[in-house]
């Protein structure tokens, strides 16, 4: 298993009202995040429910 640096960010910007969303997802046993992890986000304001996969490192890369 590779060596991992992920983690989630604790709150985005809602697409649907521009609120704040925070972080529902607790994180794994061993701390560590992994590309393809399912993390959830819930908006404050309209409650909307924002389901995300961690990315690869390689789909922050500039092109």
């Amino acid at each position: 298993m590779p060596d991992s640096a992920l983690s989630p960010e604790y709150e985005i910007v809602c697409v649907d009202c521009g609120g704040r969303c925070f972080l529902l997802t607790q994180p794994p046993e061993d701390g560590r995040w992994y590309p393809g992890d399912f993390v959830s986000y819930r908006c404050q304001d309209c409650r909307d429910r924002w389901d995300l996969v961690l990315p690869d490192a390689l789909d922050n890369q500039p092109d």
